[in-house]
This record gives C-alpha cells, sequence and structure tokens, in this order.
C-alpha cells in the first residue's frame, strides 16, 4: 500500500511514521527555563548522529498553536540541555514527566526524582538514569511544527557498575533500557536479541567464487 504524504493530514503522517520507526531510544530531557524553573520530558524523536563532533538529535514537537513547548523553550533560550536514559525502574516516572503540565509545573519534584548536579551546566541530571549526557545546543532548525535540535555532548555520565574504564566496555544489556515503540503508551524492553556480525568484502568475493 503506496501514501501520499502531500495528501495526508499532520496526525495521519504521524500515526503511519511513529508506529512504523520502532523502537526508538528515548531522551529523558532535563532543562531549565531562563528564570531558572526545572523541567523534565522524554521525547522519542532522538539519537545520536556522530561522535566527531560527539552531537545528538532530537525532534520537538510544537503545541498545535505553532509555540514551543517548555523543553524546547528552554533550549533554545539557554543553549542547554541533559539527555537521561531510561531504565526499566524509571519508566513509571519518566511516563509521569510527560504530563500535559503548565510551564511552572516541577515534573522532576512530583515524581520525587533525585538530581545530581551536572560538571558543566545548569540542567540537574536525574540521579538514576544509568547514563547522563550534558549537551550544548549546536544547531537548531525550525521545520513547521517540529523544532530538530542537534546538541554537542559535553559530559558524558555513566554509573560505575555499567562500565569498565580502562577498556570503555559499557555493560548495555545490564542498563535495563526501555524504548519506544506504537500508538497509546507502548514500550518494549531490550532483551530478545540478535548478532549479526558485519561481512568483511574480501570473505563475501571468496564465498562467491
Amino acid at each position: 500500500m503506496e501514501f501520499d504524504f502531500a495528501k495526508l493530514a499532520t496526525g495521519d503522517r504521524y500515526k503511519l511514521m511513529s508506529a512504523s520507526i520502532t523502537p526508538r531510544p528515548i531522551a529523558w530531557l532535563t532543562t531549565l527555563s531562563s528564570d531558572g524553573v526545572r523541567n523534565a520530558a522524554p521525547y522519542s524523536f532522538f539519537n545520536m548522529m556522530g561522535s566527531e563532533p560527539p552531537l545528538v538529535a532530537l525532534g520537538l514537537m510544537r503545541r498545535p498553536d505553532g509555540s514551543h513547548k517548555d523543553s524546547a523553550r528552554n533550549i533554545l533560550d539557554t543553549g542547554e540541555f541533559v539527555v537521561n536514559l531510561v531504565s526499566e525502574i524509571d519508566a513509571a516516572d519518566m511516563n509521569l514527566t510527560c504530563i500535559d503540565a503548565p510551564p511552572d509545573f516541577d515534573e522532576l519534584g512530583a515524581a520525587n526524582l533525585t538530581t545530581a548536579p551536572s560538571s558543566l551546566i545548569a540542567p540537574p541530571r536525574i540521579a538514576s538514569a544509568p547514563v547522563s549526557m550534558e549537551c550544548q545546543l549546536y544547531q537548531s532548525v525550525e521545520a513547521g511544527l517540529t523544532t530538530v535540535v542537534l546538541g554537542e555532548v559535553l559530559r558524558f555520565h555513566i554509573h560505575d557498575d555499567l562500565v569498565d574504564a580502562d577498556r570503555l566496555h559499557v555493560d548495555t544489556l545490564a542498563m535495563n533500557l526501555v524504548a519506544r515503540m506504537h500508538g497509546a503508551g507502548w514500550y518494549t524492553r531490550s532483551t530478545d536479541l540478535l548478532q549479526l556480525r558485519r561481512p568483511e568484502y574480501a570473505e563475501w568475493i571468496k564465498t562467491q567464487k
């Protein structure tokens, strides 16, 4: 079946894309407003974009009236944000922080989340998150009702028991991360895996002879 996106309503395009492009990692953003009000919110239009410079990308949808939501407004105003990754143990608290509350609502306080100070930027980290990345705004693009944000990672925090500091080997499975799936409120665990070794051209050529 083929869909002409030029003829589909915004909500219909969202339904098709968000239910198909899965699983999506979750950036649990912590930001501060220009007045110092804390904000936390999860976003699943998120991923790593490179390591030189170390960049992450976020797609932050605007409200129907075109105004920025709190996270986007704070990032654009201050140029700073923290990307916290979401372990299953934090899933319920993460879900609470996506509540449609007014800008002065403190999601971190409402969820009784413990924070830790960042090293270089003002927004705090979520202490229970297995990984937190302090980011500064690298570039933003306004595209219709979406604000695309590129953030440069300045500091990378990971719980001590999850990394071999000498070899920089991360115990990825022990993080128990959850990812966003389809529809209203569906998530997935990262427990059912398969491994495929990247092929080498020289070896592949031999198999063809």
